[in-house]
């Protein structure tokens, strides 16, 4: 297509992103003015999608990864035959709408991945583009390449300035990720005026010290940005940076090249003047027809390619049947109904040790369980040994070594969650869980099945001191809307804990485990429950006849719980014990079940778990006591930390006691 239709449509492209901010009086116009003709040029000439079936699995991907210029993606995907109306463009910004402020993913067609937050969309799409790695590697036959697809993002200065953006495009540039392909858009401003206030990097050379091909372009040239495009997809063996030198606000006659373009509307008279200079219509939300013409061109590109990649697919899976239907299982997210093993009572292990365990059955099972850590598979026994590690070298590998990047593995196992086709799950000492926070709220957010690995999980980690031991990371992930945090008890409640994280498909689960042993309880003997009840939340794992006091524990604190109820059986008092690895999933029983666990009429309740104590009143009540932990830990070796502060059988007895004594 010639430069001037093209330009047709990026006019268009910017008179629509005008147009939703001045009509919500709110939102960022100086990014889609300034990117709408790499963004054209890539939808119209190099993008493969079909609108009519956006999730369509060869897909090519594209992250704006700098998702408060939301106006330019709503826009494009409008004029691209996606389901998004005029009306929805003029809902831009309003209640229920499905053209939020930052693109989210599920609530508009056409949206990969909820961004917002810098960097993480770049994040994102690096693990796009290595799940595609993974799995081209893995399915596809000479003559027969059913995964073939690109991940492109756009990124401004703001996600180059994020820490997340340094640690992910490290790991690209050393996979060799040679699929992806990110657009910089360098236009030197940011919120609070021109980059050299706080930014003076060389990034091109930062990025070749990376080990990605970088081009450095005029972003307002139609032809420049096809060309690097073109370019950049022959180079296979490294990740592409397209420097596009561009102008935030293009064509605002005052706000053009100023941060008074970034982040409010222009205003009713410099939009007048910007259309004007433009040569677009004073029409809001107009559409030329001819603009239509030519846009659909690229919907019936697309739509023919997908019928083709879906003849080369049919006949894939008629020569190759096993792994025809085992890739078939995977777009379709057809999870079978996967074994867990069962371990033998009286063993003692620690939960990261059985949870390691449970990952090698499960590694045999499913066979795009793409696990990693960030430095610390022996610590966190992550790594099956069926697991082959992936490198340049292997990119059929199932295995990451993700270096010292704890938030940048979260967003990056993000990215191959919303790519589909795999289950990752990652590890690391539970106090880095601080490092990978936003990544894991954002993995909420969009419902995606992501499995964190969390071991080291109390001051029971012992020596390494306060700086290691996480007293407050449960009490801090437990307030984050849709995850789901167990802390199990023993080695079957860890296989129970994976098998719900690995059935879970609407967020994420992250699994808090032991350095130290803890006993596995019998259930078969002894009056304990039969089975874990894990998926509860909460459950009654032993009590007496009329007991009078109910004692609740998580973790390594369920066993100090268990020896308490025999002191307290000693002199007289009986008990209720309760396991209740899961608060978010006790929370979502029945109240019928809950009242079953905790009755209301008993009121003598101590909570025992080795960390902060501030959500445990919900369950304790008003009348209960917590045995916990209010301070930082100390270093020591864990029994020794265990007694000096007070989370022992003998604190948990004389808490009760003094609870009945009020009583």
């Amino acid at each position: 297509m010639n430069s001037e239709s093209l330009k047709k449509i990026a006019n268009t492209v910017r008179g629509l992103s005008i147009d939703g901010v001045e009509k919500a009086n709110s939102g960022h116009p100086g990014l889609p003015l300034g990117m709408a003709d790499v963004s054209t040029v890539l939808f119209n000439e190099i993008l493969r999608f079909n609108p009519k079936n956006p999730n369509w699995f060869n897909r090519d991907r594209f992250v704006l990864s700098g998702g408060h210029g939301s106006m330019l993606i709503y826009s494009l995907l409008h004029l691209y035959g996606y389901d998004i109306a005029m009306d929805d463009l003029k809902q831009f910004r309003q209640w229920k709408s499905i053209t939020p402020g930052h693109p989210e993913y599920r609530e508009t067609p056409g949206i990969e991945t909820t961004t917002g937050p810098l960097g993480q969309g770049l994040a994102n799409a690096v693990g796009m583009a290595l799940a595609e790695s993974i799995l081209a590697a893995n399915y596809n036959k000479e003559g027969f390449p059913v995964i073939d697809h690109f991940t492109y993002a756009m990124a401004g200065d703001g996600d180059m300035q994020e820490g997340v953006s340094h640690e992910v495009c490290s790991f690209a540039g050393h996979n060799k990720l040679g699929k992806l392909i990110v657009f910089y858009d360098s236009n030197d401003i940011t919120i609070d005026g021109e980059t050299e206030l706080s930014f003076s990097d060389d990034t091109e050379k930062r990025f070749e010290s990376y080990h990605w091909d970088v081009q450095k372009i005029n972003g307002h040239d139609n032809d420049e940005v096809l060309q690097s495009i073109q370019k950049a997809q022959t180079i296979t063996n490294k990740p592409s940076l397209i420097i596009c030198h561009t102008i935030i606000g293009y064509g605002s006659p005052n706000k053009a090249g100023s941060e008074d373009s970034h982040g409010s509307p222009l205003g009713t008279e410099e939009a007048k003047l910007t259309k004007e200079n433009l040569g677009i219509s004073p029409e809001t939300f107009h559409v030329p027809d001819e603009v239509f013409e030519l846009t659909n061109r690229a919907i019936e590109a697309g739509k023919a390619k997908e019928d083709a990649w879906t003849e080369i697919f049919n006949a894939y899976c008629d020569k190759f049947k096993e792994s025809g239907i085992e890739l078939q299982s995977l777009i379709n997210n057809d999870l079978q109904d996967l074994k867990i093993p069962e371990f033998e009572a009286g063993s003692s292990m620690a939960t990261r040790a059985s949870s390691g365990k449970v990952i090698e059955k499960l590694a045999e099972q499913f066979p795009m369980l793409v696990g990693g850590s960030a430095d610390l598979t022996p610590s966190n026994k992550t790594k099956a040994s069926i697991q082959k590690v992936y490198s340049p070298g292997n990119k059929s590998g199932t295995y990451i070594h993700y270096g010292v990047r704890e938030f940048g593995m979260g967003g990056i196992m993000n990215g191959l969650a919303l790519h589909g086709g795999v289950i990752p799950y990652g590890g690391t000492f539970f106090v880095f869980s601080d490092y990978m926070r936003s990544a894991i709220r954002m993995a909420a957010l969009m419902g995606l099945r992501v499995i964190y690995v969390f071991t080291h999980d109390s001051i029971g980690l012992g020596e390494d001191g306060p700086t290691h031991q996480p007293v407050e990371h449960l009490a801090a992930l437990r307030v984050i809307p849709n995850l789901v945090n167990i802390r199990p008890m023993d080695a079957n409640e860890t296989a129970a804990a994976w098998k719900i994280a690995m059935d879970r498909i609407d967020g994420p689960t992250s699994l808090v485990l032991t350095r130290q042993n803890l006993k596995t309880v019998d259930r078969k003997n002894g009056g304990f429950a039969n089975s874990t009840k894990t998926e509860k939340g909460g459950y009654v794992l032993i009590e007496d006849k009329d007991y009078e006091v109910i004692l609740i524990g998580t973790g390594s604190e369920v066993e100090i719980a268990l020896n308490a109820r025999e002191l307290l059986n000693k002199k007289g008092i009986k008990v209720r014990m309760v396991s209740m690895p899961s608060t978010e999933l006790f929370d979502q029983q029945t109240r019928k079940y809950k009242d079953s666990v905790l009755p209301v009429d008993k009121t003598n309740r101590v909570a025992v778990e080795a960390g902060v104590s501030q959500t445990w009143f919900k369950y304790v009540g008003l009348k209960g006591e917590i045995v916990g932990l209010d301070r930082f830990g100390a270093s020591a070796p864990y029994e020794t930390l265990y007694k000096k502060f007070g989370l022992t059988a003998e604190k948990v007895v004389s808490t009760v006691l003094t609870m009945l004594k009020k009583a």
